[in-house]
């Protein structure tokens, strides 16, 4: 059950973080596929430590999961919107 549970959230943050990239960076509609790509993964490297964090954080402190949800879904575009700022250069 707890993993049901870690999965649905993780498809929830990736979604959230994915619609954030494309609103914050709108220069992702002209990207590449190789540079979607690194995006992608870099987004994906970051997640496990920053769902480890939300998951802390919302433990320590529920009245603010949903802050800590949104901060690590700002967190996973920020590190897509580098990589491809990065390959842009």
């Amino acid at each position: 059950m707890y993993a049901n549970k870690l999965d649905t959230l993780g498809k929830k943050l990736a979604d959230t973080a994915l619609t954030l990239l494309v609103r914050l960076y709108p220069e992702v509609r002209t990207a590449s596929t190789t540079e979607l790509d690194a995006a992608c993964a870099a987004m994906r490297a970051k997640s496990r430590s920053v769902i480890d964090e939300l998951i802390d954080d919302a433990k320590d402190a529920p009245g603010v999961a949903h802050i800590a949800f949104q901060t690590a879904a700002l967190t996973l575009a920020h590190e897509g919107i580098q990589t491809l700022k990065a390959g842009r250069k």
